[in-house]
């Protein structure tokens, strides 16, 4: 499966018509299904439908799954299979305890965010720790500065497109952990989480979170199910994100620039 696409486009440039070529992130349905043991019946589930450039798809079904509350951990999976392309099963291990009632209670079949098609408004808000996140490290602000160029080296997708969305992880020190693109900004960050959940490595504190666009409150949600204390956006945060950060005491900093940034929530 390719993440990105060639097609032949007319261009119109200094009152000209040109045939020209061009690149297109590539974006397909995924479906995520669960299968798990209910009074040692095995069962299937469909739990969304999300619109992904295709590629790491066992990462953003296991991120998206980790971010919802719904694993908590890498014991509890058995297997992944996906027989045919933009489906992927989560096979979770006989004897694995999940909430149950969450998971009919609170999901659904179709969304391509991380908000819109839950079966609830209370569903919305993701029940998250009361722990605040706790930076054991000081921030440096010239060390913030440098990350924007930094993300732009390895967005390679969005070099070529101009339209994917891209989610890094960085330690205090500004090096680059990893890094995940996608056209949906939620798909980008559950492939990084999936990606530290399926190496069993979900230790982030003293990471700094990147995002290429803005700061929504869903993301914001997702870094602390993950526990990432600082999430730095090159974009604006939403009035429910900053809200949502400053109540679990992530630093928050939004239109970060080479020379410039906001802090919303928190101290640097």
């Amino acid at each position: 499966m390719t993440s990105i696409k060639n097609v032949s486009i007319t261009k119109f440039k200094q009152g000209q018509l040109q045939e020209k070529e061009d690149v297109l992130a590539v974006e397909e349905p995924l479906e995520i299904s669960l299968q798990y043991f209910e009074n040692g019946e095995k069962k299937r589930q469909s739990i969304s439908i999300t619109m992904r450039t295709p590629d790491f798809d066992k990462e953003l079904a296991l991120g998206f799954l980790y971010t919802e509350g719904i694993m908590t951990s890498l014991e509890q999976l058995e297997k992944t299979t996906s027989f045919i392309d933009n489906q992927i099963t989560i096979h979770l291990k006989e004897g694995a305890s999940i909430d149950l009632e969450k998971l009919k209670r609170n999901f659904y079949t179709t969304s391509s965010c991380g908000v819109c098609g839950k079966s609830s408004i209370d569903a919305i808000r993701t029940i998250v720790s009361g722990t605040k996140a706790i930076i054991k490290t000081k921030i440096s602000p010239a060390l913030l500065l440098t990350l924007k160029d930094k993300i732009n080296q390895h967005q390679s997708n969005f070099s070529q497109t101009g339209g994917i969305h891209a989610s890094a992880l960085f330690d205090m020190e500004g090096n680059l952990i990893s890094l995940y693109e996608d056209v949906g900004r939620h798909n980008a960050l559950d492939k990084l989480i999936g990606h530290h959940f399926v190496d069993d490595k979900l230790d982030f504190e003293d990471m700094i979170l990147l995002l290429s666009g803005r700061a929504s409150f869903e993301l914001i949600q997702k870094a602390i199910m993950a526990k990432i204390p600082v999430v730095c956006a090159i974009g604006a945060p939403s009035s429910l994100a900053v809200e949502l950060a400053d109540e679990f005491g992530i630093t928050l900093i939004g239109f970060l620039k080479n020379d410039s940034f906001n802090v919303y929530t928190g101290k640097i």
